[in-house]
């Protein structure tokens, strides 16, 4: 008789395998991300010790690439908005709110949207690219190991640039504009410059200008976090941060047309207007 051998004793049952999160939960994956790293970054922004040569050296490098084309832009987006205003305007027999309506148009809404959208392709894509390059050559892990904070070494002086640029910015960009609406609304459309001024004066306060430089500022805000983000996260190697940096600007531009819609509504259902 053949001698049976001892049945081997069952395996322990190992850890269960994890299951793969889904891809239809990714955007809302990166969208809590994307509010993390804001949280991170204000509260980054009151630690010591700030970075003032880093902040320096962003801000200006935002300024040199955005400042001539903010001005060349806001030029013609002015012309535009009153030659349409003007027009508009004589249809319904009422030239003489001409300067204002465009003015305010300029300042509430082009203004802020131009300087954010600047900002977001120049500034934001080589925030993006220098952020992700040194992402997937390891220097940020470097960083980390050495007990430095990538976030509040290098994406709060960005933020913060991106921010004071975008506030700067707005100021010139809604100078400019209204120099090139009354221009042509003068000049092309025979208005009288003082009509135009009286209509201004007329309809305008003071507290739009503070909502355009209250919507500059947050566009800044959104345009760094975004970038800094997208630079943070790249996929695939050098690929990978091309990719983010396209990825960067068509998000900064979603969130800003959102932003600015509430932003405007909520200021419209806040501040009365002049007269009413």
């Amino acid at each position: 008789m053949t001698a049976q051998l001892p049945a081997r004793p069952a395996a322990p049952p190992g850890p269960p395998t994890p299951r793969p999160p889904l891809k239809a939960l990714a955007p809302l994956r990166e969208t809590g991300r994307l509010f993390a790293l804001a949280l991170a970054v204000a509260r980054a922004i009151f630690r010591r010790p700030f970075q003032v040569r880093e902040f320096i050296e962003q801000f200006w490098f935002i300024a040199s690439v955005t400042i001539l084309p903010a001005a060349l832009v806001s030029i013609p987006f002015g012309a535009v908005i009153a030659l349409q205003v003007g027009s508009l305007t004589q249809q319904l027999g009422a030239q003489s709110f001409t300067g204002g309506a465009s003015v305010l148009a300029v300042i509430q809404q082009a203004s802020p949207l131009i300087v954010a959208l600047l900002i977001a392709g120049a500034g934001g894509s080589a925030i993006c690219a220098d952020l992700g390059s040194r992402k997937i050559r390891e220097e940020l892990d470097a960083m980390e190991v050495m007990g430095v904070s990538p976030i509040q070494r290098l994406v709060v002086p960005r933020v913060l640039a991106t921010m004071f640029v975008a506030v700067l910015l707005n100021g010139m960009v809604s100078v400019v504009g209204t120099l090139g609406g009354y221009f042509f609304n003068v000049i092309m459309q025979g208005g009288t410059p003082g009509a135009y001024l009286a209509s201004f004066s007329a309809l305008a306060q003071l507290p739009d200008l503070y909502i355009s430089e209250f919507k500059a500022l947050v566009f800044g805000f959104i345009a760094g976090i975004v970038a800094a983000h997208r630079g943070l996260n790249p996929r695939g190697g050098p690929k990978g941060v091309g990719d983010a940096v396209n990825q960067s600007v068509v998000i900064t531009f979603m969130l800003l047309f959102f932003v600015n819609m509430v932003l405007t509504a909520v200021y419209l259902q806040i501040v009365p207007a002049k007269g009413g």
